[in-house]
């Protein structure tokens, strides 16, 4: 066993005043004191070539650690999290590497140990993740899915009300926009996706949630800025009431934002929104994003093929339907009767399906807004279809519960 975990300071000294009164011989001597020769030697040699301070204990570390952080190299992970202060190792770790790619940065879990010894350590934040849903669209590619919602509103230093919307490509995690808007309302936000349409191209789906402008609680859930998008060939998606988990990547995407650009928060507007445009440039071109094997979004990004169009295209229908054209109340006028549909769908053309017996499905494009039943007209029914299948083309699966 080594000597300096089992042989106490006075004992050691005891050996050696035994030696110098060479009254034994070192066999003996070390048998008496429980120690091997090899260990008496070594005691002796030390106290010979240092004196009474050679026998202290000694650390067992090395003199030289090959794999230790060099001290430029703690300056740079340190100087790192000063900029980036809610980033973790991993991330520091890529951000490091593709910065200064010829260094050989030390591995996440020994930045990590360099953070909790500077005290750079933050709590971990709850994680959260998205609850599958059959009803919801795959993002398999960049512009498959966009999703967009307003952040919590806040106020800024001069008393002024702030709603940050923000619009996210789902695949890529490419921030599109994060724009201070004047309220929740379709005058509001619309000139902000036609920007961004007109920039990057046309998203197949937006997904949002239940709330103004995106939606309402009229017939199809629909609402002019809505109507919009699929006038220009976007299909709208709500995730289900009380689910914000569904849109989790936005989510994480809105608790980024509050830490490194609302805390605290600007003294204008303007002054807010030149915060968010630096958060926005570090968040697609710098941050790595784990998801995307660390990589930022801006990497991963690419416009949809797909050009906004010059002027709004009209909605076609197959020849099996029956197009009406919605009047300025929001009516339309069926098996001689004016029935309301939804104010939203003013000026817009309706197709109608008969999906049963004596029901027909009411469609704005490929968007299901409800039925009608031609024994009672005078009314649009928002259950359910009854299941009286007759031949028709037309799909059913959009027909659900509003």
């Amino acid at each position: 066993m080594p000597w300096r975990t089992t042989w106490p300071m006075d004992e050691r000294t005891q050996f050696i005043a035994a030696r110098l009164a060479n009254e034994e011989a070192m066999s003996a001597l070390c048998r008496r004191f429980g120690i091997s020769r090899k260990t008496g030697y070594k005691v002796w040699a030390r106290y010979a070539a240092g004196g009474p301070a050679a026998l202290a204990e000694r650390s067992h570390a090395a003199h030289r650690q090959p794999r230790a952080v060099a001290a430029a190299g703690q300056e740079a992970i340190g100087a790192a999290r000063a900029a980036h202060p809610t980033w973790g190792p991993r991330k520091l770790k890529a951000w490091l590497t593709r910065r200064h790619p010829s260094q050989p940065w030390p591995a996440a879990s020994t930045i990590g140990v360099l953070l909790r010894r500077g005290g750079w350590t933050a709590a971990p934040g709850r994680r959260t993740r998205a609850t599958p849903s059959a009803g919801l669209s795959a993002a398999t590619g960049p512009n498959d899915v966009w999703t967009a919602d307003f952040k919590g509103w806040f106020r800024t230093g001069d008393g002024q009300r702030c709603d940050p919307l923000t619009i996210l490509d789902a695949h890529s995690r490419y921030l599109l926009d994060c724009r201070v808007v004047r309220g929740l309302t379709e005058p509001a936000a619309r000139p902000v996706f036609e920007a961004l349409f007109r920039e990057y191209g046309l998203p197949r789906v937006i997904r949002t949630d239940n709330g103004p402008p995106f939606a309402s609680v009229a017939a199809g859930g629909l609402t002019r800025l809505a109507v919009w998008w699929v006038r220009v060939g976007i299909r709208p998606e709500r995730i289900a009431p009380g689910h914000p988990e569904q849109n989790a990547r936005h989510e994480r995407l809105h608790r980024t934002l509050k830490q490194e650009a609302t805390r605290p928060p600007q003294a204008t507007a303007a002054a807010q929104q030149r915060a968010f445009a630096r958060f926005q440039h570090e968040y697609n071109h710098e941050r790595p994003h784990e998801a995307l094997g660390q990589r930022p979004p801006a990497e991963c990004y690419q416009p949809s093929g797909r050009a906004y169009p010059a002027r709004l295209p009209a909605l076609e229908y197959p020849a099996a339907y029956r197009v009406r054209q919605t009047h300025p109340n929001g009516e339309i006028t069926w098996l001689g009767r004016r029935v309301f549909i939804n104010q939203a769908l003013a000026g817009e053309s309706l197709g109608l399906a008969e999906l049963a017996d004596g029901c027909w499905g009411v469609f704005l494009g490929p968007i299901a807004v409800g039925w009608l039943d031609a024994r009672r007209p005078e009314r649009l029914q928002r259950t359910a279809v009854p299941s009286r299948p007759v031949q028709c083309t037309a799909d059913l699966s959009p027909i659900r519960p509003v």
